[in-house]
């Protein structure tokens, strides 16, 4: 017998659902060919809280180093203080470091790379309801459902994945989109198998006995 706190979330799941089934429609088929679509094609990874920075200033290595960005989206270095780096590819801050550190150094030339990845909370997928290890997952280029899946560890036994659906923000509004994950990962069907972008959401429901 299920028990109180599952019958809540379940509930949960449903009403989450019915508010947004109105938009609800089918993603195509995940792409497996080279040609991929616009937004994964141009995916660019965005630096975000928790990442670990390596900023290298060309003839300067006192200046240079690793730098833990804050929960505040900052890094403070040994000439500068509070850089706002969190939603910017490294290159971009790269740019802007430099425009920061002309005012103290002539012709500074600045290098950005990136250890350990977290990444903006915006850009990770979120995984909510019946998956093993519901979790937000950092996204990854060209990332699918069924990369997704295998990170959370799949379906409960009580999951229905067929009703499962997927929330993405499209041009500022957020739509509905119906996924099978049941015969995809349960079956095998790998049409089932879509892309995900950053922001992501994935809800699954409990099947109702």
């Amino acid at each position: 017998m299920k028990s109180f706190s599952t019958l809540i979330r379940s509930a949960f799941l449903v009403s989450v659902i019915g508010l947004t089934a109105c938009s609800t429609v089918t993603l195509p088929e995940a792409t497996t060919r080279p040609s991929l679509t616009t937004d994964v094609e141009n995916y660019q990874y965005l630096i975000g809280p928790g990442d670990t920075l390596s900023i290298f200033v060309w003839r300067n290595p006192e200046i240079s180093g690793n730098f833990i960005v804050r929960p505040d989206g900052k890094v403070t270095t040994s000439l500068v203080e509070d850089i706002e780096v969190t939603g910017r590819t490294p290159t971009m801050l790269a740019r802007e470091i430099e425009t920061v550190l002309s005012e103290y150094i002539n012709n500074p030339r600045v290098t950005v790379s990136v250890n350990g990845f977290s990444g903006p909370l915006s850009e990770q997928v979120r995984v909510i309801g019946e998956a093993l290890n519901p979790s937000a997952v950092n996204y990854t280029e060209h990332m699918t459902l069924l990369d997704l899946m295998i990170s959370v560890g799949g379906l409960t036994e009580f999951a229905n994945g067929n009703k499962a659906k997927l929330v993405r923000v499209i041009n500022g509004q957020k739509k509905t989109f119906d996924l099978s994950i049941d015969d995809l990962i349960r079956e095998g069907d790998i049409t089932k198998n879509v892309d995900m972008l950053p922001g992501d959401i994935v809800i699954i429901p409990e099947a109702w006995f």
